[in-house]
């Protein structure tokens, strides 16, 4: 029997052997449609190719694309772990045609890897067409020699796909493999097609034609192909199999999750482990490509995603985090072809303990609100979508989770009420996702990559050039004349100016050229911006003289103090990451980065605050690199290649054919020859480690779940920066009279006699009340038969009151001692009643009577001991007022 594993290469190496490139799978985040939140097919990353906006670099390829369906239009969450094929996260494999070759090369290869590669019998087998394809159903007949009957036409958008409204589209044609008549289905287009007898195993696309506004204009010069065939629905068939889940990998993962919650995978806990192993999948290679856990956007799909596997943890009974301890069996079964699986597992296993460990804190909260909200329904009842909403927005609780347990009790829930709750919320402006960030003149962009070619970065060896105006960008569109007083955006065909990218802030700097007239122009850059694709260099000029016109060959001169210092920091960056790893471990992974002139700043995963040992651990290994002063080496290679000699890549980025990889000191420990840092990053970097001059952490934050931020200075900078601490740590010598290595000592044997001076103080405010004060007498009054010393006391907060009133309670034997402390202007309430009374009196009740006659909102404690506020200390006998007309009764 073929493992998913073999199943996967022979395809590759199939249609590599038929001249296909093999294209490694792109990251799960779109890189070129903001439309989307994850790649869900695997034509996705080839889209510029298919609709002209970009040129391809090959004329076929092949690849096993991740794809994951989870949330947006796409989103098959609810039905996993319940049906046979449904899965959140699943490989695509896909052989593409760019302009080559179309329907019959299409078409036979397919048939040809199906029933001969992989052995199917084609009796078994059957083909789609769409209804008026005649030409791909005579080319199946030619092939297979089926009969009509065998090659079904089906009408309708199932069998013609289009990208849109606009652009390519054309007719499909499919594969479908008959499990047998004991099997519940009819064949496709049949009123039984939903039936499980008859699955899709290959989808062709021929694109064929263009559409504008939804109606097909013209045939395409160049027709295409874009396959697809799911791995693990393929590997069902291929081991005779009737569901994914009984499938090697599934199996495997299912296994690791029964000895983990030492369950069986039988009745209804089935559905459990099913979900833990899908979802299992797509958190690791959601966390692998850069996505982390949050309340919106592609972070609330992923949360969901891992609560409702953690949710079926606890549902078979797991006591401890689970999910990060089935991280290493995925990661033997699937690292081998997503190697960046294996080099994100420290990150995977930390974010998804850290997650678990956060949503059980939140899980008996919610379920109880559940338990209450069901209460009273029997089976067929709904659950509100009130409740469903507070469940989500109070406990953390994914709609999909609530309806998973809804259905586990035989409820359904109110979808509709729950979008309206929603609805709301997001009017407040709680929630709303913010696509991927790419602005909506992508396509203006592209069409300017593809008319003038990429624009040539000489900044890694100068900071002047000169350059000629290709475009010139204002309003959304192309101008061809820039005069004085006006701003736009600028392209060159070459440029030493750095555009904004992994998150180095663009260069700044200035622009001079002499005009067709001999007139002297000049402009001041302000920023640079990378477009399509990071190719385009767009310039933001502001002209202060003379007109900039397209043609005009120009001198750039990027500002060379921006420049030392932002390479300064952004190779202080670079060590600080490998000194995070050193340091706190291996799990941390880099969430984002900002280096510029007057700063460096780095995002890392860490699910605890740095201490001031491990920051200054780090600190030291940093400046131990910059005092090496050796040389800091760049090389250009494939991304493979880098990644195999060490270099590290950041998760979910997506990094072209050729890559820089640079190069930072040597060891600190064992191999002295060994590099410190090594990492693939198109910025600018110091010549030497010295350059640097100096590394100083100043501040350290937490800015997310499991995301802390270390905030730096280097060279002059960290120097000032360390001047001004030595200059504090001198006034305060001089203040003091020590000498500024004694300012420590000196700090806190003041801060011990702060100390004892305010426990003298409070001591002797206790003494003044229970000796005496206004607004009651010495001893005790009585109301209702109920003993109560009631006392205004100035100068007291409520901690004060605190002690004061445990000596009153004992004084008064048995009864209730209610006190208002009066600290400036405001007013802090205790009550305290002696055991005996507590079945007549409450003192929470009675705080509460004192702080709304004050002013106030209420108080909280228990019937022996309470306490509250008021905002107005004036009204304090009107406070003891209330306390005695609440015993009165």
């Amino acid at each position: 029997m073929a493992s998913l594993k073999q199943i996967r290469s022979t395809f590759l190496d199939y249609f590599a052997a038929d001249g296909h490139t093999k294209v490694h799978s792109a990251p799960l985040v779109p890189q070129n449609d903001p439309t989307l939140m994850f790649v869900n097919a695997g034509m996705v990353p080839f889209k510029d190719y298919f609709t002209g906006a970009a040129v391809p670099p090959y004329p076929r390829a092949t690849s096993s694309q991740k794809c994951v369906r989870a949330g947006g239009k796409h989103n098959d969450l609810d039905n996993v772990g319940y049906t046979a094929r449904h899965l959140t996260f699943f490989e695509m494999l896909g052989n593409f045609s760019f302009g080559d070759y179309f329907k019959e090369h299409a078409i036979d290869r397919a048939w040809n890897l199906v029933t001969k590669d992989y052995g199917l019998d084609p009796k078994r087998l059957l083909v789609t067409v769409y209804i008026d394809d005649d030409e791909a159903a005579a080319i199946w007949k030619k092939v297979t020699g089926f009969s009509d009957d065998k090659i079904i036409r089906i009408a309708g958008s199932d069998n013609f796909w289009a990208m849109g409204d606009n652009g390519p589209c054309g007719p499909c044609t499919e594969i479908f493999w008959d499990y047998g008549d004991h099997v519940p289905g009819g064949p496709p287009g049949s009123p039984d097609e939903d039936g499980d007898r008859y699955v899709e195993i290959w989808n062709n696309v021929f694109m064929q034609f263009e559409k504008e506004n939804d109606e097909i204009v013209r045939k395409l010069p160049k027709p295409s192909v874009d396959t697809g065939m799911g791995l693990e629905r393929m590997t069902s068939v291929l081991q005779g199999k009737n569901s994914v889940f009984d499938t090697d990998l599934f199996q495997t993962l299912i296994a690791a999750s029964e000895d983990a919650t030492s369950t069986k995978a039988e009745g209804d806990r089935a559905a459990s482990h099913r979900v833990i192993a899908d979802h299992l999948r797509s958190s690791s290679f959601l966390i692998a490509d850069g996505v982390t856990p949050s309340n919106e956007g592609r972070g609330y799909v992923l949360r969901r995603i891992m609560r409702r596997a953690m949710r079926h943890a606890h549902l078979l009974g797991a006591a401890d985090p689970l999910m990060h301890r089935l991280v290493p069996t995925l990661v033997d079964q699937m690292g081998e072809a997503f190697p960046e699986l294996a080099r994100a597992q420290a990150s995977i296993e930390d974010t998804m303990k850290q997650e678990e460990i956060r949503f059980r804190t939140t899980l008996g909260r919610g379920m109880g609100l559940l338990d209450e909200a069901t209460s009273g329904l029997s089976e067929g009842g709904v659950i509100s979508g009130q409740t469903a909403f507070t469940l989500y927005d109070t406990y953390g609780f994914p709609l999909d989770l609530t309806q998973d347990e809804a259905r586990r009790r035989g409820l359904s829930v109110d979808n509709e009420g729950f979008d309206a709750a929603m609805a709301e919320q997001r009017e407040r402006g709680k929630a709303n996702w913010k696509g991927s960030g790419q602005t909506a003149s992508a396509g203006e962009w592209l069409a300017l990559r593809d008319r003038l070619g990429p624009t040539v970065f000489t900044g890694y060896d100068a900071i002047e050039g000169s350059g000629e105006v290709l475009a010139i960008v204002r309003g959304g569109g192309s101008i061809d004349d820039l005069e004085a007083g006006q701003t736009a955006e600028v392209l060159f065909d070459q440029t030493p100016f750095y555009g904004e990218g992994g998150g180095q802030t663009g260069d700044r700097g200035e622009v001079e050229w002499t005009d067709a007239s001999g007139q002297q122009g000049f402009g001041v850059i302000l920023d640079v911006q990378k477009h399509a694709g990071g190719d385009l260099y767009a310039h933001k000029i502001e002209i202060e003289s003379g007109t900039l016109s397209i043609g005009a060959r120009v001198q750039l001169r990027a500002g060379a103090e921006q420049r030392l210092t932002t390479r300064a920091n952004h190779s202080a960056a670079h060590l600080v990451h490998a000194a995070l790893k050193n340091v706190l471990g291996p799990h941390v992974a880099q969430k984002g980065q900002l280096v510029d002139a007057e700063r460096m700043r780095f995002d890392f995963s860490h699910n605890a605050p740095v201490t001031e040992d491990e920051l200054a651990a780090i600190e030291t290994e940093v400046n131990a690199i910059i005092r090496q002063n050796v040389p800091v080496t760049t090389q250009l290679m494939t991304p493979q290649d880098a990644i195999d000699a060490g270099a590290v890549a950041l998760f979910g980025e997506k990094y072209g054919d050729e890559v820089r990889v640079v190069t930072l000191g040597r060891a600190l420990t064992g191999d002295n020859n060994a590099p410190y840092s090594v990492e693939l990053c198109g910025g600018t970097h110091v010549a030497r480690t010295g350059d640097i001059a100096l590394f100083k952490i100043t501040g350290e934050t937490g800015i997310a779940a499991g995301v802390r931020r270390v905030e730096a200075l280097t060279g002059e900078a960290a120097r000032q920066f360390l001047l001004g601490q030595a200059g504090v740590a001198k006034t305060l010598a001089q203040s003091f009279k020590v000498q500024p290595l004694d300012v420590p000592a000196r700090v806190e044997a003041l801060s011990a006699e702060r100390k004892a001076l305010e426990k003298q103080v409070a001591d002797l405010k206790k003494q003044l009340a229970l000796g005496g004060g206004s607004g009651a007498s010495a001893a005790p009054e009585e109301i209702g038969g109920i003993k109560l010393i009631a006392r205004v006391l100035d100068g007291v907060d409520g901690k004060g009151l605190r002690g004061v009133a445990e000596d009153f309670r004992k004084q008064v034997g048995s009864g209730v001692v209610a006190l208002i402390g009066l600290s400036d202007g405001k007013a802090a309430v205790t009550v305290a009643a002696t055991s005996d009374v507590t079945d007549r009196v409450n003192s929470a009740d009675l705080a509460r009577a004192a702080v709304i006659a004050m002013g106030g909102q209420g108080a909280g404690g228990k019937a022996d001991f309470a306490q509250g506020g008021a905002p107005d200390g004036s009204k304090a006998e009107d406070g003891l007022a209330a306390v005695r007309a609440a015993l009165a009764g």
